[in-house]
């Protein structure tokens, strides 16, 4: 029989031979998971010997996390921006990197947004974010996955916004009444080339939608569809707030002036990189 700290020890080495990052804190993760504890818990019984029935929990989670599957799925959640949001194979994971996309879009809307559009919402994460956050606007969130769209009204349903969020099932625009307007749409499209998503982690490329991830044109397609139809679908003075690559700039700031938008910016993310564009139609 092996005790809590022995089972956290072997899953450790097993992960840092794997190459996972922070193996420990992940070992202890997944095992609280599995036994139902919170981290703090989880220490208090370092010396408890586990159960066959306990070890057969632990062992298929950490068999999973062994062939690099993301540890959101295997929890089944995320956090993002203060909200806990199921996550599974069907969306792309939430990252720390679009809850700056929330906060630039917000900031960039001179009063509350009467109406928003998100696309592509996977999880729901932005549409859900951006409904706490201003709690009398209406949110559209579109997807071209029903599969995406079932588990964002699974959100949706554990939080008091769920009725001003409106889920559709559409390829960008196409579904969208003809008489919709919206103070702001965001989107953080597939942006990555081919290329690019081969050469992320294994965690990425092999596990999350593709779908979700690449484009075509280098990654630009989507995004060079997204600017040239979004002022068909803005109120006047709406803004748009885009997620891009950070090698697309130049191309999308020529193309937003291309659209006619009167105010162009970018941002940066974490890191320092040109990630972000905002722009403001007249």
């Amino acid at each position: 029989m092996l005790t809590v700290l022995e089972i956290i020890k072997k899953s450790t080495e097993f992960f840092s031979g794997k190459g996972i990052d922070s193996p420990r804190l992940q070992a202890e993760l997944i095992i609280g998971h599995a036994l139902g504890l919170k981290r703090m818990q989880l220490y208090l019984q370092f010396e408890r010997l586990l159960a066959e029935a306990e070890l057969d929990k632990i062992r298929p989670l950490v068999r999973r996390r062994g062939q690099r599957e993301p540890l959101q799925y295997i929890l089944g959640e995320t956090e993002f921006h203060g909200l806990k949001l199921k996550v599974d194979r069907r969306v792309l994971i939430p990252r720390p990197e679009t809850e700056l996309l929330v906060e630039f879009a917000a900031g960039a809307c001179a009063a509350p947004p009467q109406r928003v559009l998100d696309l592509g919402t996977g999880s729901g994460a932005i549409a859900l974010a951006l409904a706490t956050k201003f709690p009398n606007t209406a949110v559209t969130a579109i997807d071209a996955s029903e599969d995406a769209l079932a588990l964002a009204r699974e959100n949706a349903a554990t939080l008091t916004v769920a009725e001003r969020v409106a889920f559709l099932n559409s390829n960008w625009f196409t579904a969208l009444p003809a008489d919709m307007r919206f103070d702001l749409i965001v989107a953080n499209p597939p942006y990555l080339s081919t290329e690019e998503t081969a050469a992320t982690t294994p965690e990425v490329h092999a596990h999350e939608p593709a779908s979700a991830l690449t484009a075509a044109e280098g990654g630009l397609a989507d995004l060079r569809r997204i600017l040239a139809d979004a002022p068909r679908w803005l109120a006047p003075g709406g803004v748009l707030a885009l997620e891009t690559g950070i090698a697309h700039h130049a191309d999308l700031l020529r193309l937003a002036r291309e659209a006619g938008f009167v105010r162009i910016e970018s941002r940066q993310d974490l890191a320092g990189r040109d990630r972000f564009v905002i722009v403001w139609r007249a």
